[in-house]
């Protein structure tokens, strides 16, 4: 979970491919209406993410013997959400990136639809995780497979 460019793609591709399982780009699970007013530089309202959270929910819910999601939720309502439409409890992870290198990264993908200049919104949504919550906070800016092990060790 986070803002853009965090890692959370290359988090999630990694440990879904360690632990055997079905990895799922959030990305790929906004309607197209969500894709094109990101490529214009408007953010999302929590309307415009309610079918996107199903989606990505439902894409979990869809396999049974693990899936690992890379998606914002940057809200504690969105993560109750993808909780509920995926129909199980689920880890959140959250790797901390600082605003300036978050930036950097973004402005590294050229093409990407999500521009940097959305970037602000995301941070003023974003709720870290409270102690209630199942979720996991990590330095983003470790390297990869210290990250994975991390989010191993946390699950067992």
């Amino acid at each position: 979970m986070g803002p853009s460019g965090n890692g959370k793609s290359a988090l999630a591709a990694a440990l879904a491919k360690q632990l055997g399982w079905h990895f799922i780009e959030g990305d790929d699970c906004h309607p197209a209406a969500n894709i094109a007013k990101m490529a214009r530089g408007e953010p999302l309202t929590d309307a415009d993410r309610a079918p996107f959270l199903a989606n990505v929910g439902a894409a979990i819910a869809a396999a049974p013997d693990g899936a690992v999601a890379a998606c914002s939720a940057l809200k504690r309502s969105y993560r109750e959400a993808l909780s509920a439409a995926a129909g199980r409890p689920l880890l959140f992870v959250l790797p901390q990136v600082p605003e300036a290198e978050l930036a950097r990264r973004m402005a590294a993908r050229p093409g990407h639809f999500m521009p940097p200049s959305l970037l602000a919104s995301q941070l003023a949504l974003l709720e870290l995780p409270g102690p209630e919550e199942a979720a996991l906070v990590l330095d983003g800016t470790g390297p990869l497979a210290g990250l994975v092990d991390a989010v191993v060790q946390a699950a067992q």
